[in-house]
């Protein structure tokens, strides 16, 4: 059984339980910020996410195709003021190639600006596959979807993998970041959770987050994460060994 969903095409991957600010300031994402806050109280206020393929022949050269986002997507509080960036021209939703699994973004919290403009900020909810695209019916893109919900089957392997990666995770960090201590005192040790998290974190390319999005279950996807972790760690450890800083190697000589 498919559900008729409004899709945004964007050039991020979110994850079910990560935080997305959005910038709204194209009119016919407007109407569907209103179209979601005239719903019933209790009914679904949310929208699909789906990555722009990066190799696509339609790829736009600005950065998405609609709602601009303010920020990555995070784990963490729904803040209460969402940070707006910039608008920029972009290009039809009719002229973005799309994948094919996303995560709809619930919306949590609208600020409507003076000139008509919106600022939101969104949360991932759950998973999707794309069946069909209705590109006409309505000035955004509308998507048959068939929801992917977590199979079960996997939970102990999920169990045993997921302090693995944790600890992987903790080793990777201390190499990226400067306040590692802090932000590992709040990894989450559910395994499904921790995936997530993990996934939309790392210093992933969008090809790589887009295929754990879609892996089908939590073992697979935190056992992909321990290969891409363990991979990730060992070319920082390479460049830590260089014995000249990599921002001098970015100095030209001087002349003298």
């Amino acid at each position: 059984m498919t559900s008729r969903l409004p899709v945004f095409p964007l050039g991020t991957v979110l994850f079910p339980g990560l935080v997305l600010p959005l910038h709204i300031f194209e009119e016919r994402y407007r109407d569907l910020v209103k179209h979601l806050l005239s719903r019933p109280d209790g009914d679904p206020r949310e929208f699909g996410v789906v990555a722009i393929r990066q190799d696509s022949e339609t790829l736009p050269t600005t950065p998405a195709p609609g709602p601009f986002p303010s920020t990555p997507p995070r784990l963490g509080p729904v803040p209460s003021t969402p940070v707006s960036p910039p608008s920029v021209p972009q290009a039809s939703p009719a002229d973005v190639a799309m994948h094919e699994v996303g995560c709809t973004a619930e919306l949590r919290q609208v600020t409507e600006l003076p000139d008509g403009r919106y600022d939101i900020v969104t949360v991932g909810r759950r998973r999707f596959r794309v069946v069909s695209i209705d590109r006409t019916s309505e000035p955004y893109l509308v998507a048959e979807v068939e929801w992917l919900p977590e199979p079960p089957g996997q939970e102990e392997l999920a169990d045993l993998l997921a302090p693995r990666v944790l600890a992987v995770f903790r080793q990777y960090l201390t190499l990226i970041r400067d306040d590692e201590q802090e932000l590992t005192e709040q990894l989450p040790e559910d395994p499904t959770v921790l995936s997530h998290l993990v996934a939309a974190t790392a210093a992933l390319t969008l090809e790589d987050r887009q295929r754990l999005l879609a892996t089908d279950d939590t073992a697979g996807r935190l056992g992909a994460e321990l290969r891409l972790l363990s991979r990730e760690a060992a070319l920082l450890r390479q460049v830590r060994a260089v014995p000249v800083p990599l921002r001098e190697l970015a100095v030209p000589a001087s002349p003298n």
